[in-house]
């Protein structure tokens, strides 16, 4: 079992205290996983079973407890002692009213709360009103590369790394070795469960041809600007009469379930938000496989999918940035200090060197400039860091 430690270690410093926790991401990425990482912690710091409640509301079994009601009451009369429990209740918003029930068990203060969740929009209604500062959130993702590499002691870096892009970095796609077929159908069954029980059923949309062929343009584009019009007009020349403000909505809701990543684009120099043309990426690149096949092997954009997640788990805030006519990857902010980022498959080739490091040249500033690669070794170009891609995707955050 993959130990997950960044997020381990997030829960254990929140541990006692009277924020609740909610982890959130897309399914099948390892939340429940994670609770149970952090059950087995509690067991080997002293904290006995009965003190520990865990629900998986996705189990059958648990069916009767969907009820809030009954649900609360069942949890009330299993903490009735003094002493601290530790109550994790996975995938809590298929309960009604959920949010009352949170709200409820959170004023005992005999109990530790964990929840979970596959939907962003589930913390941004009632629940964020009734818990307002009072709960502290965990946005969990599929595999990053060094966890995907810890698993597998035998094989080399680079041979992995092809691996990693070709299957999935969802946790339990690793079990089912690397067979291809075994791995579409598991694909398969996540995004008919993204697509059809968290988008569809939650939005009412009716188009749901429409919604997949949105998925799949949105996979096959990662990295490139475009717009709602644009993807609006390209749906419209396969018969689907879908407007800008609908797209928006199944973007949206994507976006909600951890499918797709949105990146709004920031001016460098007056640090405004530009509104036309974002990009996006997508939470796993097996999913991009299963969709689009060996059509799609346009590894610049592969690779620089992948930098973007990294960024994004080691906390940093990311925009793409322009700077007058030129383009940079990657504006990194955290604590409000930037770095920037240059993502090219190769700079061996000395004009694409000079066409990489051109925008980060012309930055004023003395923050962080990088260029990642896949090319061995590192350089520095008047200050400017060429780092090779694995080397960057298996050491600590920076």
């Amino acid at each position: 079992m993959i130990q997950r430690t960044e997020y381990l270690n997030k829960l254990i410093a929140f541990k006692d205290s009277e924020l609740i926790k909610v982890v959130m991401g897309i399914r099948r990425c390892g939340k429940s996983t994670l609770l149970k990482l952090y059950i087995d912690y509690l067991h080997s710091i002293g904290v006995p079973q009965k003190r520990i409640i865990f629900i998986n509301f996705e189990d059958f079994e648990n069916s009767e407890l969907a009820d809030p009601k009954i649900l609360h009451k069942y949890i009330a009369e299993k903490t009735g002692a003094e002493k601290t429990h530790y109550v994790f209740l996975d995938e809590i918003q298929v309960v009604p009213s959920f949010e009352k029930v949170i709200n409820s068990l959170n004023l005992r203060k005999n109990i530790d709360l964990y929840i979970t969740g596959s939907n962003a929009y589930f913390l941004s209604g009632e629940l964020a009103t009734f818990l307002s500062g009072r709960y502290v959130s965990i946005e969990m993702m599929p595999l990053s590369f060094k966890e995907y590499c810890s698993a597998f002691k035998d094989i080399d870096r680079e041979k992995l790394f092809e691996n990693y892009i070709n299957f999935s970095s969802f946790p339990y796609a690793m079990e089912l070795g690397f067979n291809r077929e075994k791995i579409n159908d598991y694909l398969a069954g996540i995004m008919n469960t993204v697509i059809l029980k968290d988008v569809v059923q939650r939005k009412k949309i009716s188009e749901i041809a429409a919604l997949e062929r949105l998925v799949k343009f949105i996979f096959g584009n990662i990295g490139f600007l475009t717009s709602t019009k644009k993807i609006s007009d390209t749906l419209k020349t396969f018969g689907f009469k879908i407007s800008v403000q609908t797209v928006e909505n199944y973007l949206a809701a994507l976006q909600d379930c951890y499918v797709i990543y949105k990146v709004n684009r920031l001016d460098v120099n007056g640090r405004e938000y530009l509104k036309a043309n974002d990009k996006y990426f997508v939470a796993d690149l097996g999913i991009r496989r299963y969709l689009w096949g060996d059509k799609r092997k346009d590894y610049g954009s592969i690779l620089e999918n992948i930098v973007y997640l990294e960024l994004i788990r080691r906390g940093y805030e990311v925009f793409v940035g322009r700077l007058g006519n030129l383009e940079i990857d990657f504006i990194a902010f955290r604590d409000g200090i930037p770095s920037y980022y240059q993502v090219a498959y190769t700079v061996r080739e000395k004009s694409t060197l000079e066409r990489e490091l051109a925008p980060l040249e012309k930055i004023k500033d003395n923050y962080e400039k990088f260029i990642i690669t896949m090319d061995r070794g590192t350089s520095n170009d008047n200050g400017i860091k060429t780092i090779n891609a694995l080397d960057f995707l298996t050491s600590n955050p920076m």
